[in-house]
């Protein structure tokens, strides 16, 4: 034998319209002290709950949205701004654009001094024992290297 499903009296009816302008659906629920599943069953079975939830709403978004708007016309720039992002599309967006200066394809080696043409063959070759000491291999090219050095 099954249950006669929950209804609501008239007089709750009405409340779900003034409680839906504070209330999500879940919290409309734990106040009648039912099950949120139940709520929304009511809510598909009863066109006048849901209806009632729904215009309750609307009313409470229309009168907070009518306040936004006088804020917006009487100068208020956080509201003018809010509505003009949520309203008209309006996004701050930030482009930021970075150049790489475009690298020597070769160095002019002759333009060196012997002395700068050693430091940098010495920071090469210390780059090089680093290396093989890391990975435990010697470049054999890097031995030619410093044998044509």
């Amino acid at each position: 034998m099954s249950r006669a499903p929950m209804t609501l009296t008239d007089a709750q009816k009405a409340e779900v319209e003034t409680l839906a302008a504070v209330l999500t659906a879940e919290q409309v629920a734990d106040y009648f002290g039912i099950g949120r599943r139940t709520f929304y069953s009511m809510m598909q079975r009863d066109e006048e709950i849901a209806a009632r939830y729904k215009k309750g709403k609307a009313r409470a978004i229309g009168a907070i949205a009518q306040g936004l708007i006088n804020k917006a016309r009487s100068g208020d720039t956080t509201s003018m701004i809010f509505f003009l992002k949520t309203q008209a599309g309006w996004r701050e967006t930030s482009k930021i654009e970075h150049t790489v200066p475009e690298s020597p394809s070769s160095l002019d080696l002759t333009v060196l001094s012997d002395e700068a043409l050693e430091e940098m063959l010495a920071v090469v070759n210390k780059a090089i024992v680093i290396e093989a000491t890391a990975t435990g291999v010697l470049d054999l090219e890097a031995e030619r290297f410093n044998a044509i050095m």
